[in-house]
């Protein structure tokens, strides 16, 4: 059994934060800060694309455009991870949902907040260099607070934003560069329609947030929105007390996207939205592409189609996370969420296509080149949520360009990645439990509920050992199922999902690509996952809980080798850098409100202590 190291952290806010002595040092430090980050080597197209060559820095949200989140530094290990501490911690003065992957890049590293304000510091103590403060267009949206992350390149720091905006801040000052909305109606959607019903889909697709780290490639800037899948019919919510019933729009939700971005101007370059305008339908599958029953009423769809010839414009469909980019093949690959209405299956007859699924998209155009759907007719809310990791993967005695995922039904997929083929899918990460079950009037125990299995939470690639570190979790949910009469008078079943009283739990595990997903080893946690995982060529893995605990796990074995309090939940991804010969690894701690994980406001930066 191995020695844990633990160790724990309580701060207070200082008031000296908010003094004008303070503000009066920061100022002149951040002048100081940015003579020498001016100077800095820039983010440019080479140095984006050839980041897993500079472990020194962490300059895109998954290290690399494989998303392998791998750092080949080694002074932190298993050997010296006994020594691990704090060695500067930065406050927010934001207490709540703190989701942000830290990016470093010359010393300078970049974090966002909730309510989406950017802060400039110091990456190796922890200074602010500069602050942009964020002015809400609107004070509602439906996603909360957080934010994911920052992007970098060009000179400029991106950040897509809760009230559905994608901002562009000079890297060394924080000004204001361009600010574009990116919550707006595609090209046609609003075609055929009278003035009322198009007002109700524009204030629709007006509150999508944005909370994906951008990705930025080929000369853009590429981010997608959230919530799209969330809808109801007003009327059905209306009738079981969770909405009200609207006359001008019936229909509550709408089709998600994601959109590239020139990063000089700020201009829409092209959008791909997730639900397809005509077919949409598909192939009325009664099976997974891979083999398994999903319990559909094939009939009852085909007849309710007639009924419902638009149903893709209120698709579903979110887009969550950062997608994975190879230069050479041109392609970009992003998850997709479930379809909407989410509990309504028969309001949306076919396989409704493109939703959780894996697509591959020309970065160039946005065209599509092809689609895998794991789970095509949605009613579990098994999104496609994690971001995708670029691999090579053994296949007929050669190595197959891969592009895996795990999904929120508890197993990781690999498909080819220049044709979409099915390679392999994993054992399973997390307990199943009548998988693609239909809800019942007593109610239906499922698992993976509809948290998952793999949310949004980013796994870890090892390209040495070819190992993914993929955090779940285990929180079942009871389907039940209602008879309602929908708007369109026709008498249909409702789902209604709810959280069950069953225990929860989390599932950190070692997954071998180069034998089709085999599980090599699994520690439990007493809570569910969230937020990430790092993975380090010192035989580290690290991630963190919502009890407050940073962790460091053996990649070959599980055993936990160090652990630190941080005071408030660890629902973020953690990263590493180095600077002057220093390995730092850093993380935010705010917690997870949805989860009930403590709150919290710091970014705290650990290093080893010197003997």
């Amino acid at each position: 059994m191995c020695q844990i190291v633990n160790q724990s952290l309580k701060y207070k806010k200082s008031t000296l934060l908010h003094s004008v002595w303070f503000r009066t040092i920061c100022s002149f430090l951040s002048f100081l800060l940015c003579i020498g980050t001016a100077s800095a080597e820039p983010v440019d197209a080479q140095r984006l694309s050839s980041a897993s060559d500079d472990p020194s820095n962490w300059v895109t949200f998954g290290q690399n455009y494989s998303n392998h989140r791998f750092s080949a530094l080694t002074q932190v290990n298993k050997e010296t991870v006994d020594r691990l501490i704090p060695k500067w911690i930065y406050q927010t003065g934001i207490v709540g949902t703190f989701q942000t992957h830290p990016l470093s890049a010359d010393g300078q590293m970049f974090i966002t907040t909730p309510n989406n304000h950017v802060t400039s510091l110091d990456a190796r103590t922890g200074t602010p260099i500069w602050h942009y403060e964020h002015k809400k267009r609107t004070e509602t949206s439906r996603g909360g607070p957080s934010n994911r992350g920052p992007a970098l390149g060009y000179g400029k720091v991106f950040q897509a934003t809760n009230d559905g905006r994608l901002i562009a801040l000079d890297r060394n000052s924080g000004r204001m560069v361009w600010d574009i909305l990116v919550a707006k109606p595609g090209s046609g959607e609003t075609a055929q329609m009278n003035f009322e019903e198009e007002q109700a889909f524009n204030d629709g697709v007006d509150s999508f947030p944005a909370k994906m780290p951008p990705l930025v490639a080929d000369g853009k800037v590429i981010t997608g929105v959230t919530s799209a899948g969330y809808g109801l019919f007003h009327d059905i919510a209306a009738s079981l007390g969770l909405g009200a019933a609207s006359e001008t729009d019936p229909k509550y939700g709408r089709r998600g996207y994601l959109a590239a971005f020139d990063a000089e101007t700020g201009t829409e370059v092209w959008r791909w939205h997730t639900t397809k305008t005509e077919g949409w339908e598909g192939q009325y599958r009664e099976y997974t592409p891979d083999g398994v029953l999903l319990n559909r009423l094939i009939e009852a769809e085909k007849n309710a189609a007639p009924h419902f010839p638009d149903a893709w414009r209120t698709g579903g469909g979110s887009t969550w996370m950062t997608p994975a980019y190879d230069p050479a093949l041109g392609l970009i690959y992003v998850g997709t969420g479930n379809a909407s209405p989410a509990d309504a299956d028969l309001a949306r007859p076919g396989d409704n296509l493109f939703t959780s699924s894996l697509v591959a998209l020309d970065v160039k155009t946005g065209e599509l080149r092809w689609y895998y759907q794991m789970v095509p007719h949605d009613i579990w809310g098994y999104d496609t949520a994690s971001p995708p990791i670029l691999f090579e993967a053994p296949s007929d005695n050669r190595l197959a360009s891969a592009v895996g995922v795990p999904s929120k039904n508890g197993w990781f997929y690999a498909l080819d990645r220049r044709t979409g083929d099915f390679l392999f899918k994993s054992e399973p990460f997390v307990p199943q439990n009548n998988l693609f079950a239909r809800a019942s009037p007593e109610g239906v125990l499922v698992a993976p509920g509809s948290f998952g299995g793999a949310s949004w939470s980013p796994s870890s690639y090892d390209p040495i050992t070819g190992i993914v570190y993929v955090p779940a979790i285990h929180k079942p949910s009871k389907m039940i199922e209602k008879t309602i009469e929908d708007p369109y008078g026709q008498v249909m079943n409702f789902t209604l999902t709810e959280s069950s009283d069953e225990p929860t739990w989390g599932t950190l595990t070692a997954l071998n690509t180069r034998a089709n997903g085999r599980i090599l080893w699994q520690v439990r946690t007493n809570q569910p996952l969230v937020g990430g995982v790092l993975a380090t060529a010192g035989g580290l893995v690290f991630t963190g809980e919502g009890d407050g605990r940073l962790s460091a796990f053996d990649s070959t074995t599980g055993d936990r080798l160090w652990e630190f309090n941080c005071g408030a939940g660890v629902n973020a991804p953690p990263m590493s850098y180095e600077i002057n010969s220093v390995q730092y690894v850093a993380v935010a701690a705010g917690g997870h409100a949805v989860f009930g994980y403590s709150p919290g406001d710091a970014v705290i930066a650990f290093a080893i202590n010197d003997p």
